[in-house]
């Protein structure tokens, strides 16, 4: 089966991946870690401004596949200290309504470019 994938402008990939891949109606779409799509560069600040970074990223993405953040399904959060864990969910809970989609929030040693968060969403049209 060909990949149906998608590109948005206002993200950026720092590797060989596709922004987000339909499969039969569900959209995967990759980790974004918060990089300013102008600079390519981390945003500055701590875990809320990155957290938000992360959230604009991915919403380009669902944008680009014509979708909204109601209909995301399932998010991964990937942080690299879980004491930011409070912080994040304050960015978080604003960026969805309820019912809120499924989550999990993982504690990783290290994220690419040395960012603190990475966020990654699964969709269905």
């Amino acid at each position: 089966m060909k990949r149906n994938s998608f590109a948005a402008t206002g993200a950026v990939a720092v590797g060989p991946y596709s922004h987000a891949i339909d499969a039969d109606g569900f959209i995967f779409l990759s980790g974004q870690t918060p990089l300013d799509p102008s600079t390519g560069l981390l945003v500055e600040g701590g875990i809320q401004e990155q957290t938000k970074q992360c959230f604009v990223n991915l919403f380009n993405v669902l944008e680009a596949c014509g979708l909204m953040p109601d209909d995301v399904q399932k998010v991964n959060v990937y942080l690299t200290d879980m004491s930011t864990f409070p912080q994040m969910n304050e960015v978080y809970a604003q960026q969805f309504s309820q019912p809120y989609p499924a989550r999990t929030t993982i504690g990783v040693a290290a994220l690419p470019l040395g960012a603190q968060v990475e966020i990654e969403l699964i969709a269905k049209r």
